[in-house]
């Protein structure tokens, strides 16, 4: 098919085309017969087959005014509606109009999330809109398509590259409303055992204890920042901030962190970041925690959308609340994603985390495993799935309690929905419901918590 044909002149790539919406052939459109002609005037009736078959011939030949009314009357064909939007939005990026093809190409995608071809142009769109992270989002994508042709693969990944050269800035604005069964993460017990000379004597908790429910106002914001200090290396500010403000001050948490340091371009594919950070956290309307760190980390790019990061972390904090909980933490993690079915990405990531503050009680080991997948289903409905689980053993004992040390399992599951299809302002909404669970030696550790967020999200 002609427009097929011309991959090359709309990604600038060489070779074959890709897997793409299936138009119909336009040599194969032939006219029915005509009816009587009448005062000079004759009509002829045309079946939206080779009504599309003509559109695609004209817009193939970047005829777009001659094929807009065309594509206009198969607006009135449903099962046409995803060749139309292709080549409206095509038509669209060609005579610049690229926010109008976006549109097109992210309403195809809502119901036709597995269309390589839709997906490599809303990429180009994106590109020409400066939007660098959320096009190489969508190459990566792409890529994992096992059609697609070397050649254009392999332009792809230097496409990608181009565009990681090139990102720059980004935000992330998150707003939500929290319901959640433990906001002050209090224990699931009225009572607890405490250790007088060797008898254990049930004590009662007091209310900020013991785990109590309320709704939340929360806010999350992500920023990133690169520029160029060398062809190679760049330097990287990333500010965090998160926080959650509920009726009083009891369980309100605000944390703030920002971080800096070269990001160097090994290869086309491996990348190396340092980054030296501070942080601030408040909880209950005091300072919990004030502090700073560095961290490490690689990152491998593998040609088929896949990679490996691997992450070091060392940071020291003071407590305000007590002196016994400074101290430094240190922590490791190996991650890797894997595109599946052209839409998702699916993770597997270990960690292990030392920590050691002044008191030995509170001192100990973390050894965990975290999977999850998340993209985009039909209907424009993109899902998260993840789970967690972790074990924590501590130096000494905390001999209140017990003459052995305290030793937790952890365990967090995570389920996250987005309707992509909907905008408020260039805000999605989205309902995540989040559920953690410590199974504590020491009762007073011991907690569950479940806990919804109705949000709305924002990519700048």
């Amino acid at each position: 098919m002609r427009l097929m044909r011309t991959l090359m002149a709309v990604l600038g790539l060489a070779g074959a085309a890709c897997a793409s919406p299936a138009l119909a052939d336009p040599a194969s459109a032939t006219p029915s017969a005509a009816t009587p002609c009448s005062g000079g005037t004759c009509s002829y009736q045309v079946t939206p087959e080779q009504l599309l078959a003509e559109a695609d011939r004209l817009v193939s030949l970047h005829l777009f005014a001659e094929a807009a009314p065309l594509l206009k009357a198969l607006e009135a064909v449903p099962q046409f509606s995803m060749e139309r939007r292709f080549l409206q939005g095509y038509s669209a990026v060609e005579t610049g109009h690229v926010d109008e093809a976006i549109a097109l190409f992210r309403a195809i995608l809502v119901d036709h999330p597995e269309q390589t071809r839709v997906r490599l142009e809303l990429a180009r769109a994106l590109e020409m809109k400066g939007k660098y992270g959320s096009a190489d989002h969508h190459f990566r994508l792409a890529q994992e398509d096992r059609n697609l042709p070397a050649d254009i693969a392999l332009s792809v990944r230097a496409t990608r590259g181009v565009l990681r050269d090139r990102r720059s800035f980004g935000l992330t604005l998150d707003l939500g409303l929290a319901p959640d069964t433990n906001i002050n993460n209090g224990a699931n017990t009225d009572t607890v055992d405490v250790n007088f000379g060797g008898f254990l004597l049930p004590l009662t908790l007091n209310k900020d204890a013991r785990k109590r429910s309320g709704i939340g106002q929360s806010a999350n914001i992500s920023t990133t920042y690169r520029t160029h200090l060398s062809s190679k290396t760049k330097l990287l500010i990333d500010g965090d901030f998160q926080g959650v403000n509920y009726k009083g001050k009891v369980a309100d948490d605000f944390a703030l962190q920002l971080a800096a340091g070269p990001e160097i371009t090994l290869t086309d594919s491996d990348t190396i970041t340092m980054q030296g950070f501070g942080f601030q956290r408040w909880y209950a309307g005091k300072s919990a925690s004030t502090g700073g760190g560095a961290r490490l980390g690689y990152q491998h790019d593998y040609e088929n959308g896949n990679r490996i990061g691997l992450s070091v972390d060392g940071r020291y904090s003071a407590s305000g609340f007590s002196s016994s909980y400074s101290g430094w933490s240190l922590s490791a993690q190996a991650a890797y994603e894997r595109v599946v079915a052209r839409s998702m990405i699916a993770y597997v990531a270990v960690f292990g985390r030392r920590e050691l503050v002044n008191s030995k009680s509170y001192s100990g080991n973390e050894i965990g495993l975290n999977v999850g997948i998340g993209g985009d289903l039909p209907k424009g409905v993109s899902i998260g799935v993840s789970a967690g689980v972790s074990h924590a053993g501590y130096d000494a004992p905390v001999l209140i309690f017990s003459n052995d040390p305290r030793k937790d399992w952890r365990y967090n599951a995570r389920v996250q929905l987005g309707l992509r299809s909907v905008r408020i302002w260039g805000f999605s909404p989205s309902l995540t419901y989040n559920y953690n669970r410590v199974d504590s030696s020491l009762g007073l550790y011991r907690t569950d918590r479940h806990r919804v967020r109705f949000g709305l999200m924002r990519y700048f």
